[in-house]
């Protein structure tokens, strides 16, 4: 059995990671982040598909997973990766499902191979996953005012 592969973690802006609220008027939700917007874990298993996804580093990515405590929110993601560029052998939500504890979790992680649609095209979720926190409030840019020189 190999050992766990230590997730990377990346900073972003905590907007990205937002929840947002639900607008009754509207019958949508307001100021929900790109990367909570694009949480496909649902979708995957009923649908083998996933949500808009979101870019990060010249790549699409799609959230399985949303993590809170208090005001800190982080997600857990997936690269997707056309399938004609994935050198694996491609699997299906159902498939893994039907495996053993042991056998369904690689180091790679859960959704690691998995065959996905987004839109009308075939993506392959590629492992392992990645976490995206918030940016700490001293790495957060803050833009300066104008009139700062005078």
């Amino acid at each position: 059995m190999s050992a766990p592969i230590t997730p990377k973690e990346y900073r972003v802006d905590p907007s990205r990671l937002a929840w947002g609220t639900w607008c009754h008027t509207r019958d949508r939700q307001i100021g929900e982040g790109d990367i909570s917007a694009s949480y496909s874990a649902d979708k995957i298993g009923m649908e083998g598909k996933v949500r808009k996804p979101f870019a990060w580093q010249n790549a699409l990515w799609v959230c399985t997973g949303m993590h809170s405590s208090g005001d800190f929110r982080a997600a857990e993601a997936y690269r997707l990766v056309p399938e004609r560029f994935f050198g694996g052998t491609p699997t299906t939500y159902n498939e893994v499902a039907c495996l053993s504890a042991a056998e369904r979790f690689k180091p790679e992680s859960f959704y690691h191979g998995m065959r996905v649609r987004s839109g009308k095209q075939e993506f392959i979720l590629v492992g392992p996953s990645v976490k995206f926190l918030p940016k700490e409030d001293s790495e957060t840019l803050i833009q300066a005012d104008l009139f700062d020189f005078l």
